[in-house]
């Protein structure tokens, strides 16, 4: 059942939604805009029940016909169902089709994901080798199989930190490590540290724990050191999460000093320090500067080839002492009974020789950064954008708070985009947007256009043309 929205909540979120726009629309329609664009990109679950109009019409001190008519205008566009005696809830339009009508194809730039790493067909012809060998077995694996754990564990020495096969749990992606991992150690009653800004699904996770999130803030200079180290030693909460390297969306490194301090605090309080390193070996202009998280002090590491090798290898790991391992193990199969087998071979195959996926990898997104840097810095000469050294997005700064009025203009160009807010708690960060570097140029150039013609729409200028996307060409990953 979708999660239950009240009305204080839905206000936080819709932060901002009086302000006019180049149409000179009514209230009730940018109020619609705003509530159609968190239900888009996830913020408002598909199914939530709306607050009641009056309700909802008191908390943003407005007049409840600008609510009825937000909520008739979105129910004619297909985002909210009324059902009678039980009220308004959001839904999906075309069954859960969100393209918009009668708009060109989109571009979407809500997901940071490249194409598949080269190499990847000819290590699936290896791995469909390899694989008949294991058809004898019943297919089921909680560990995941040993090659591909040596595998890892040896990327993991490599890389400073010595790491034995038995220190390895196979999952099917990070996603499903972290929510495994909250789902062990949070839960009602317990506190879980996020970033924010942060990874929104680390957020989806930690609540379906049914914990309650404290944050940290990050920025693209990095951490607040004196609030991270506060606040763990204040709230003592049971779970921290953090993507110490690389961090999305800001990019930014924890430096080693940081981490020590930081594991050794968390040790104290007794919290169980969750590191995403999904990003970890994303270094654009140099090799990667640190050592793992776990070097620093303890740490339960989280990893994935989804951002190396391909998206559609569903193939992650958790690196942890023994006794956790031990404990993962044993709560595992409430979840799930393990990892694909051939998934695993092929991500094996290319472990073995990682070096070259990593350094394709890294001359697409060096190339891919160049030019969006590039191009931000021309065509919006009032933003701020940051160093990008690795990771694969760029977190702009905007000089005035209208990130969700962006991302509205630009989806009714064809470009999906996700505003600042979704990167944080409460409506935060309605002056930030993320920029993907994992496109092709030509499909970079053209977002960017689209970009442009929406920024200068909220400007409330139409100085700048807007090329069609050609409807044949839809990208969406």
């Amino acid at each position: 059942m979708a999660q239950r929205i009240g009305a204080r909540q839905l206000v936080t979120l819709l932060d901002g939604w009086r302000a006019p726009d180049t149409q000179h629309s009514p209230a009730y329609r940018r109020l619609a805009d705003r509530i159609k664009l968190l239900v888009l990109d996830g913020r408002l679950s598909v199914g939530a029940p709306l607050p009641a109009e009056r309700e909802l019409a008191a908390r943003l001190e407005t007049s409840r016909t600008t609510v009825t008519g937000a909520y008739n205008h979105l129910r004619d566009l297909g985002y909210v169902q009324r059902r009678q005696g039980s009220g308004s809830f959001t839904r999906l339009p075309h069954g859960g089709d969100a393209e918009l009508p009668d708009r060109p194809s989109q571009i979407d730039f809500t997901s940071a994901a490249t194409p598949a790493s080269p190499g990847l067909h000819a290590a699936t012809q290896q791995a469909l080798d390899m694989f008949p060998e294991y058809l004898a077995g019943t297919g089921y694996d909680l560990r995941g199989i040993p090659e591909l754990r040596e595998a890892v564990a040896a990327r993991y020495t490599d890389r400073g930190l010595p790491t034995a096969a038995g220190n390895i749990v196979v999952t099917v992606g990070a996603q499903h490590a972290s929510g495994l991992l909250m789902r062990m150690f949070g839960g009602p009653g317990r506190h879980i540290l996020v970033e924010s800004p942060g990874f929104p699904q680390s957020f989806d996770a930690a609540r379906m724990s049914g914990a309650r999130l404290v944050t940290t803030p990050v920025s693209a200079d990095g951490w607040d050191a004196e609030d991270l180290l506060r606040t763990i030693r204040t709230a003592k909460p049971a779970l921290a999460y953090v993507m110490p390297d690389f961090h999305n969306p800001t990019g930014a490194c924890m430096p080693a000093d940081l981490r020590t301090a930081f594991t050794r605090a968390a040790a104290d309080a007794g919290t169980i320090v969750i590191a995403d390193e999904t990003t970890a070996e994303l270094a654009i202009d140099e090799r990667q500067q640190f050592l793992p998280l776990a070097a620093y002090g303890p740490a339960i590491l989280l990893g994935s080839v989804g951002k190396t090798m391909w998206g559609g290898l569903r193939v992650g790991w958790i690196r942890a002492d023994s006794a956790r391992v031990s404990q993962i193990l044993q709560a595992r199969p409430a979840a799930d009974l393990g990892t694909p087998i051939l998934e695993q071979l092929i991500c094996t195959v290319l472990l073995r020789d990682y070096r070259p996926v990593l350094d394709d990898m890294r001359l697409r997104l060096r190339a891919s950064r160049d030019l969006v840097v590039a191009e931000l810095g021309r065509r919006f000469p009032s933003w701020t954008v940051p160093r990008v050294r690795g990771g694969h997005t760029v977190w702009a700064r905007l000089d005035r708070p209208v990130s969700s009025q962006l991302a509205i203009r630009a989806l009714e160009n064809g470009l999906r985009i996700p505003p600042g807010p979704r990167f944080g708690l409460d409506g935060a960060f309605e002056r930030f947007v993320r920029v993907p570097i994992t496109f092709d140029t030509d499909t970079t150039l053209r977002a960017l256009d689209l970009l442009e013609t929406s920024w200068h729409q909220v400007l409330g200028s139409s100085a700048a043309p807007c090329r069609k996307v050609p409807d044949d060409e839809s990208l969406v990953i």
